[in-house]
């Protein structure tokens, strides 16, 4: 059974993404719920599809919406198999049940990493191609006809021969009652009617009229409203607090102590705030009070002087140097970065004695729901998760502090709670790229072209933070994109020393490669400069064993004009990474002013992610991805003074504003391969594209980000 309320319904309590164009909510009823309870009105061959005797298809995204496009280009696959009419094709949400909609590589409903279409794309086509199968053995059964003289149109069975036709509504009740294939035939590439199209998106009008359900969106009848006082400390926990004055604020209801500080239930957020104010507290501020931004970097360049962990080794890069007469060392640095979604985190908690309801705009209903059976006692299948639309993820949103936040607030005051962060509390609370210092050295031969390449990373590791790998492993979160450069190098060390001050570290958008993109594809392009080579060319010539990359290079390169004249005081810089099963290059033109003012005038971008299910999905997220990776060249940096974070809102942690965006022009190499990611592998590339060419302007190497306008200026 399942329940799709309308927007009306949300407003009266319940929620529902833009049903008026074919998004939905489902709503779990109970553990029977699935779409694999088939009736005699439905075809439900598997949890991801229903068809009814409307010949309306229902299929369920298990990947939430932040923006990719899920709900538009997960449909695609499924429609494309069925040879459903998309006119026809309604989406819906699919409910917290890993045990239905777990990733099928990670074993978890949680998504990070760009793991929709790469993870899902053959288990969502068979879903397709099973119900096209069943529909045409039942038109074979009900005409008597051999199922190979039958062919699908969308959303028909067709018999040439006899000229005969059945909708898939006509046939939904005789297709029930045959067995699902395990192993149905999937189409050629060149059947295709929908993967490999562009698809306008299925959110898209409810976006621009205001009708799309956000989490802010959320109202639930007798809903409260409540905001946290955090210790300004990270990690700082209340040692006492005195909410007297705070209660005598108009429209405040509780006050109560929950894990992440102090929570003031009101009427209206205005209230909580007010409320907020009036607190008393006294924290323990705990060991981070001693930590400094300062102090984090001559804590990592005294680190940087001792030996790492070996990530990576090949040939002896050590011996190399030591007996090389042309060796190049240089030193980079990156800052910490705060994601900086554009909806602040927030959460809607109904706890109740015998169950516990939540709507989250989450990247991870399945750990979302983990949480709330937790914190309530109540076994998971009694937590009921509705994952609204998300405002932004870009990794923040897997986090499970803010669903603490609202399931706590709820219990302690037995009702629904929407809990809401302001966006001081986003910036100076968040989940951390961590900061890193980069030393490099790298031996060249008589022609300029590297012999060894070494570098030592220090760092924290994500992954060793948050338990996911034991202290003394190599955290792939520090050395990816790194370890694994493309360079044909016949003598390779990449080390990695970690050290972890107790900043709370989050997956950044490409998390490792963020950074390390930056760091690898400046120092090569230090090389190619100290050679007398062409930057692009010099690249080239060490891809040799890494055709992928090789092949958007050479795309970027060609269609941004490489090696043509460009207008007086204009550069070029170019860079290439891969992270996420996809590969991409980006060239940049800037320009700078003599008061040191960069201007981005342009980027072009070349991706190989394999199949491109929805091509103009892929063109928004590298536009997308360039945006925000520019918007952390130019901008991003969180400072860190006795354990507080320094940067609070827009105004000291700014974001690119639309007169400063450059045209972005995305070109997409179909290399036939399997599927990679979008989300991610548009932002690496993008921050030394533009560092390389404004030393192509200025000559001056930028080797800490962000940008300072300072050390642009002409003297």
């Amino acid at each position: 059974m399942k329940t799709t309320l309308s927007r009306r319904a949300m407003l009266k309590g319940g929620l529902a993404l833009g049903t008026g164009l074919g998004l939905g909510l489902r709503v779990p009823i109970g553990p029977s719920d699935p779409a694999s309870a088939q009736s005699a009105r439905t075809l439900a061959p598997s949890q991801w599809l229903t068809i009814d005797r409307d010949g309306i298809v229902t299929i369920v995204s298990s990947v939430p919406e932040m923006g990719q496009g899920s709900l538009t280009t997960m449909p695609m696959i499924i429609a494309d198999e069925l040879d459903a009419d998309w006119s026809k094709v309604r989406v819906e949400q699919a409910p917290a049940n890993p045990k239905l909609y777990a990733n099928p590589v990670t074993g978890t409903q949680s998504y990070g990493g760009s793991r929709g279409i790469r993870d899902h794309l053959q288990t969502w086509r068979k879903a397709g191609a099973a119900a096209r199968q069943m529909l045409v053995e039942a038109a074979a059964r009900e005409w008597g006809v051999p199922a190979e003289e039958l062919e699908t149109e969308p959303g028909t069975v067709v018999h040439r021969r006899s000229g005969r036709k059945a909708s898939y509504g006509e046939l939904v009740a005789k297709a029930a009652e045959l067995p699902v294939p395990e192993n149905p035939t999937l189409k050629t590439p060149d059947r295709f009617r929908y993967i490999g199209k562009g698809v306008p998106r299925r959110d898209m009008r409810s976006k621009v009229n205001g009708s799309a359900v956000y989490g802010l969106d959320v109202k639930v009848p007798g809903m409260l409203v409540a905001s946290i006082e955090r210790c300004p400390v990270l990690g700082g926990k209340v040692r006492s607090f005195d909410a007297t004055a705070a209660m005598r604020v108009p429209g405040i209801r509780r006050v109560v102590q929950v894990t992440n500080g102090v929570a003031v239930v009101a009427d209206t957020f205005g209230a909580a705030l007010n409320g907020r104010r009036a607190l008393t507290i006294t924290w323990d501020e705990g060991p981070l009070a001693q930590v400094s931004s300062a102090q984090i970097i001559r804590d990592y360049a005294a680190l940087a002087t001792q030996p790492g962990q070996v990530a990576r080794k090949d040939g002896d890069a050590d011996a190399v140097l030591g007996s090389s007469a042309n060796v190049v060392v240089a030193t980079y640095q990156v800052p910490f970065l705060e994601h900086a979604c554009m909806e602040p985190m927030n959460a809607t908690a109904h706890v109740r004695p015998d169950a516990c309801e939540i709507w989250a705009p989450t990247q991870n209903p399945g750990g979302t729901q983990v949480t709330g059976a937790r914190l309530t006692g109540l076994p998971p299948e009694k937590v009921t998760v509705h994952t609204t639309l998300l405002g932004g993820g870009f990794g923040r949103r897997g986090e499970q502090d803010f669903i603490t936040d609202a399931v706590e607030t709820s219990k302690a005051v037995g009702a629904p709670v929407k809990l809401v962060w302001t966006r001081e509390d986003d910036l100076t609370h968040g989940f951390y790229r961590p900061a890193t210092y980069n030393v490099f050295r790298a031996a060249l031969d008589p022609r300029g072209m590297p012999v060894a390449w070494w570098n030592r990373i220090v760092g924290p590791g994500i992954f060793i933070q948050k338990g996911r790998a034991k202290p003394g492993e190599i955290d792939p979160t520090a050395v990816g994109g790194a370890r694994d450069i493309p360079y044909d190098i016949p003598n390779v060390q990449v080390e990695w020393i970690n050290r972890d001050l107790g900043v709370p570290l989050g997956f950044w958008r490409s998390v490792a490669s963020s950074q390390n993109a930056f760091i690898t594809e400046s120092f090569v392009d230090e090389l190619a400069h100290l050679a007398g080579k062409d930057p692009y060319e010099y690249r080239r010539a060490l891809l040799g064993k890494s055709p992928r990359h090789k092949g958007v290079l050479e795309l970027a390169a060609t269609k941004a004009n490489w090696g043509a004249p460009l207008a007086a005081g204009h550069g070029l810089g170019i860079a290439v990474a891969s992270s996420y099963a996809s590969y991409v290059a980006h060239v940049a033109e800037v320009s700078v002013a003599p008061d040191g003012r960069l201007r981005v005038h342009r980027i072009v971008c070349a991706i190989d992610c394999g199949i491109a299910v929805n091509p103009d999905q892929v063109r928004a997220q590298m536009e997308g991805g360039a945006i925000y990776a520019l918007t952390a060249a130019l901008y991003g940096e969180i400072t860190i003074d006795r354990g507080r974070v320094q940067q609070s809102n827009f105004h000291d942690y700014p974001m690119l504003r639309i007169n400063e965006a450059p045209p972005v022009e995305v070109h997409i190499l179909d290399s036939g391969e399997a599927p990679g990611g979008l989300g991610e592998p548009g932002v690496p590339s993008v921050a030394p594209a533009v560092t390389n060419a404004v030393f192509a302007v200025t000559g001056k190497r930028l080797r800490t980000l962000p940008i300072r306008p300072e050390a642009l200026r002409r003297a």
